[in-house]
């Protein structure tokens, strides 16, 4: 038999209120309307369940059984909404971030100071997430916001997943302090791909998205690039260019300008990564992400605009 919680819960406030009509204005009910779910009760258990009197209404052995029951549901009613209360205060400020290296260390720690003055009670996390794995951390609900680094146009995300462009991030070449190219006349002029063709270079492990972007660039400059050294980790190349081990390509968002090393622009091709924060389509129950959201393109266009005012002003 399929039982009806609402009639246990019918049954327990009469036993409470030792009165239809009190159980009636508990439920929001008409008297007449309580009565009728009496008389269905009844019927379907085949036994009296309240029995009426000119003081009220009491409840029989079987519906006192029943209202037993009926509390417990009422308990597990109340328990639930003081548990999705909780659950959605404490949703209401959390915010778990992941972010590459470059952008853990440049866009992300000024979005969280100004997080942190609008929302002091906010609970936040950031983790170390190579841009790879961010998708599939925010996919699974591990992670409420990812910022990754895309280097094809072409990618594209699973449906739950929200892709926010937040920058452009060009690619520079860093080269030796010493070397002919940084010397030279007109050192504000970017350099071609093609004026290193002879060069040894540092660059980013073989079969990465970074890789396959430099060694299409050079195929297409006409040359085979000679590398010497390969490492994942933009702060490690531009140590080795330091050490004059090579030149190298690098994220203008991962520039630590290594004693040693100086940058150029690029000319054509303008090779570049695309910064994207990624979310859930959906974030109702995670208000803090788009705040954050919102911080991190302030971030990302203070950086752009700043890189803009560099490249105009005249090299010392």
């Amino acid at each position: 038999m399929r039982v009806d919680p609402g009639q246990l819960r019918l049954l327990a406030l009469i036993g409470e209120f030792g009165s239809l009509t009190a159980a009636a204005e508990a439920l929001r009910l008409t008297p007449a309307a309580v009565t009728q779910q009496v008389a269905r009760a009844e019927r379907q258990w085949q036994v009296p369940l309240v029995v009426r009197g000119p003081r009220g209404a009491r409840l029989t052995e079987a519906g006192a059984l029943l209202a037993t029951h009926g509390r417990v549901v009422d308990e597990t009613v109340e328990k639930a909404g003081e548990d999705m209360a909780a659950l959605l205060g404490h949703l209401s400020l959390r915010l778990r971030v992941g972010a590459f290296q470059a952008a853990a260390l440049h866009l992300v720690p000024p979005a969280l100071v100004a997080l942190r003055h609008r929302h002091p009670d906010a609970d936040v996390s950031v983790v170390d997430v190579i841009s790879e794995r961010g998708p599939g951390e925010v996919e699974a609900g591990r992670l409420d916001l990812a910022v990754a680094a895309l280097w094809s146009d072409a990618y594209t995300f699973p449906p739950q997943l929200a892709a926010h462009p937040l920058l452009l991030d060009p690619l520079v070449l860093v080269l030796p302090a010493d070397h002919p190219l940084a010397t030279g006349p007109s050192p504000e002029t970017p350099l071609r791909l093609e004026q290193l063709r002879h060069e040894a270079w540092v660059s980013i492990m073989a079969g990465s998205a970074a890789r396959e972007q430099f060694d299409r660039a050079a195929k297409e400059a006409g040359f085979t690039p000679r590398v010497r050294f390969e490492t994942e980790s933009f702060d490690v190349a531009q140590a080795l260019v330091g050490a004059g081990s090579g030149v190298a390509l690098v994220s203008r968002l991962a520039l630590t300008h290594v004693s040693g090393t100086t940058h150029r622009e690029l000319a054509r091709p303008l090779l570049h990564r695309r910064i994207h924060a990624l979310t859930q389509t959906d974030t109702t129950l995670t208000p803090l992400v788009e705040v954050f959201l919102g911080l991190l393109r302030d971030v990302a266009r203070e950086r752009a605009a700043a890189w803009q005012e560099a490249d105009r002003e005249p090299p010392a």
